[in-house]
């Protein structure tokens, strides 16, 4: 299938653009380089050869629908938003005119095109209530940051959109997705201070940070620290051809699975499993809490498994080996 990859130099696109190479598809990166850089197409061509690439601002509804009568799509894997919960607390005019903007510009553009497949990057923090493993088939689902928000409401525009056209959709809740491509060719390399805990890590590793700031001590957990489902992301990349091949099926008209290791793992943790890979000492602070954060989350992924033959296989080591060769390969991330 051609597929359109919305948000591909981002860093589950590029993972996943590989993959669906990998399996046989035609991946077609759109992306605007606002949280990526023009350095991943050229990584992701050292892997699979040439790729097609379109530089598009994805919230501009006439670019996109000109991209879609040019390229002409089987099916869309769409990653083109914000997406880090802090920030979104900070910043959330910017979530909601960016996340919801790219949604609807694609769906207009579907329509047009007579694309029928939809694969949507959503979240776990749609999930809102207080003992995890949450499974698909929970019904309290409070978003706790409008990043959240921006994912649950498109959830349920899709689940309308998809009750009143023939679309196939499949809306994917994943858990903290971490790692590399094991080449070290490509990882997570953040703009800025990164939000999330792996690159973090990895930075300090490298010399760019001086300490990591563990954001809070005193959750109901074993150590105190935030639990949370890492999933490397080259298994979610599989996740999403999974899911891409399944619902070309046919007979679904939407559906959600969740996508994790189905275990929680600590901040705490996790900094000790990378220091572990990386062979030095990651020195840390304690500070206060940050606003949007719950204490645990952790997936039931057992309908990926009987729904798409999907499983996670990496561990947390193998996890914490590919961020650290991306990192030690890549000191100043794509900027070399």
């Amino acid at each position: 299938m051609r597929v359109l990859v919305a948000g591909g130099a981002g860093y589950i696109g590029s993972h996943t653009a590989v993959q669906l190479a990998e399996a046989g598809h035609t991946p077609i990166i759109a992306d605007n380089f606002a949280n990526s850089s023009p350095e991943v197409i050229t990584r992701i061509e050292s892997l699979v050869g040439k790729v097609e690439f379109h530089e598009v601002d994805l919230t501009d509804r006439r670019a996109t629908a000109e991209l879609f009568a040019s390229c002409r799509p089987d099916a869309v894997i769409h990653f083109a938003a914000l997406k880090a919960v802090g920030e979104s607390v900070e910043r959330p005019l910017d979530y909601y005119e960016t996340n919801f903007g790219t949604l609807f510009s694609v769906l207009g553009a579907m329509k047009e095109a007579g694309t029928k497949i939809l694969v949507f990057s959503s979240s776990a923090t749609v999930y809102g209530g207080d003992h995890p493993p949450f499974t698909e088939e929970d019904e309290e689902l409070v978003a706790l940051s409008p990043y959240g928000y921006t994912k649950l409401a498109s959830e349920r525009i899709l689940t309308d959109v998809a009750a009143a056209t023939d679309l196939h959709i499949g809306l994917l809740r994943y858990f903290n997705p971490v790692g590399g491509h094991p080449s070290g060719t490509m990882g997570e390399d953040p703009r800025g201070i990164p939000n999330n805990l792996m690159p973090y890590l990895s930075q300090v590793a490298v010399g760019r940070r001086e300490k990591l700031t563990v954001f809070g001590d005193d959750y109901p957990t074993p150590d105190g620290t935030c639990l949370r489902d890492y999933l490397h992301v080259m298994d979610l990349a599989d996740a999403h051809v999974a899911a891409l091949e399944r619902l070309a099926k046919g007979d679904i008209s939407v559906r959600t699975w969740n996508f994790g290791t189905g275990k929680g793992t600590s901040v705490l943790e996790l900094r000790e499993a990378f220091e572990k890979a990386c062979g030095r000492p990651i020195p840390y602070e304690i500070g206060p809490r940050r606003a949007g954060d719950r204490a645990d989350s952790w997936a039931d992924p057992s309908r990926a498994e009987e729904e798409l033959g999907w499983k996670a296989s990496r561990t947390i080591d193998d996890m914490c080996a590919d961020s650290w060769r991306w990192q030690s390969m890549n000191p100043r991330g794509y900027g070399q």
